[in-house]
């Protein structure tokens, strides 16, 4: 467990795993000058995907945590984050890809010391909306019936997959083949409750952010991502990349967090 007195051994921990254990209530986070950076995926991947945006902010000087979405429904991962986030002392840039967008969305609201949101190609969902309710609003998504898994659960709901052969075009197609075969072998899967349970109040209302939109996206269409971020009055970077952008372009997307940062500084 990580107190106030060994921040060192954890910084040192998330510089090597870019993760973070989920830490006691009376436990804190602290930083410097420069506002912690928590990174939030989205389903079928895991914090591993944002390494290369971690060595690039680590490297700039910013604290950062890669939580580990439980990606079980909406509001209870809100929960999960909602008590991460109260670990951590000064400002906090929330950043969300995919999935993790609509899971910032209903936390960052209610926390005073998120001072942006940064959505990377991301759900950013509107009171009463879902995930699905989003990707399918416009044509383009590959995600259906014949390139999903689904995996039964004792409480009644199901675990969604991508299914493998399909992993690499779907979610991954900038990034080499061997690279996105791996992905997909460890990719984490999400509940289909979570998929449809309707978001809560939008912090995005309150909250400034910042948007990439990944313009080769196969998961959330390029229309749905102009719609969400034009709605949320977001500014947005717009990209020539697949829905694996946390992973496929570091170096815009810490840019972007950067620029998130400054203005908000």
């Amino acid at each position: 467990m990580f107190r106030r007195s060994n921040t060192a051994f954890a910084a040192v921990l998330v510089a090597l795993t870019g993760t973070l254990a989920a830490q006691p209530a009376n436990a804190t986070v602290t930083h410097g000058t420069k506002p912690t950076v928590v990174l939030v995926h989205g389903a079928y991947a895991d914090a591993s995907g944002w390494n290369g945006v971690i060595a690039r902010l680590s490297n700039d000087g910013y604290p950062v945590l890669a939580t580990a979405n439980p990606l079980r429904g909406l509001a209870s991962d809100a929960a999960h984050l909602k008590s991460l986030l109260a670990t951590v002392d000064g400002p906090i840039i929330l950043v969300g890809h995919s999935y993790g967008g609509a899971v910032a969305t209903n936390v960052a609201g209610d926390d005073p010391d998120v001072k942006a949101l940064v959505y990377v190609s991301a759900v950013i969902p509107d009171q009463g909306e879902s995930v699905f309710d989003l990707s399918t609003k416009y044509p383009g998504s590959q995600i259906g019936d014949s390139t999903i898994k689904t995996v039964p659960l004792t409480s009644g709901d199901a675990d969604v997959y991508i299914k493998t052969e399909n992993f690499p075009d779907i979610f991954a197609a900038d990034l080499p083949r061997s690279t996105s075969a791996l992905l997909a072998a460890t990719q984490r899967p999400i509940t289909y409750g979570a998929l449809t349970e309707p978001s809560g109040a939008p912090a995005w209302k309150t909250v400034p952010s910042w948007a990439l939109i990944s313009r080769e996206d196969r998961i959330i269409p390029l229309q749905a991502h102009r719609f969400m971020t034009a709605r949320a009055k977001s500014r947005t970077v717009e990209v020539s990349g697949s829905h694996a952008a946390l992973t496929s372009k570091p170096d815009t997307v810490a840019q972007l967090i950067k620029t998130a940062a400054h203005a908000t500084n």
